[in-house]
């Protein structure tokens, strides 16, 4: 028994601690800068009748955190909570946080948010899980590396002063997170870009 048990101390020093996070329920994943080709878009709002411009959303805030989500996903219910501290903390120094649904009804969304509502904007860009591959999300996923199968959570970081002032291109290159945010890291980068 004391073998078995030593065993398994050796073991579990060896894994790696984004398996262990994996092992825990979690998808945590680091902040890294990508080639995205990022594009500006018109999205239904979750809570107007009318589509929200990304261009709009964004004038006049210095660093923009767009994270696409599906409310079903366990792994962005645990990050839902960090998201909105985060917006919380930072906004009045202009930090924003824009959430696309993906994968799910728009009524499903609304439920998922409950009475209050969402903290920050929330637009729609897919309603049925099999818009998977044909949505845009998808594809940034696939230029920056993300393998997992449905990609919620996944995080861009936009700083609006730096976007390309026209065209259908906001930017080639963008800081990412393909899947649960590192609150630690996130937190610094926020913090270096609004303060």
């Amino acid at each position: 028994m004391k073998k078995l048990l030593f065993a398994l101390s050796i073991l579990a020093l060896a894994i790696s601690p984004s398996v262990a996070r994996a092992q825990a329920g979690h998808e945590y994943s680091p902040l890294t800068e990508s080639t995205v080709n990022y594009k500006n878009w018109a999205l239904p709002s979750l809570t107007a009748d009318k589509k929200e411009d990304l261009r709009a959303l964004i004038a006049g805030k210095k660093l923009v955190m767009i994270v696409y989500f599906a409310p079903w996903c366990g792994n962005w219910k645990n990050e839902a909570p960090l998201a909105a501290k985060l917006y919380d903390k930072y906004k009045a120094q202009g930090f924003q946080v824009i959430a696309v649904s993906e994968y799910a009804a728009k009524d499903d969304v609304r439920n998922y948010f409950g009475k209050d509502g969402p903290p920050y904007p929330v637009v729609i860009e897919s309603e049925t899980r099999e818009d998977k591959q044909k949505t845009a999300h998808y594809g940034y996923r696939q230029l920056t590396g993300d393998k997992r199968n449905w990609g919620s959570p996944w995080n861009i970081f936009l700083e609006p002063e730096k976007i390309n002032a026209k065209g259908d291109v906001l930017t080639e290159k963008a800081f990412v997170v393909n899947g649960e945010l590192i609150e630690d890291e996130v937190d610094k980068f926020i913090a270096s870009k609004v303060g």
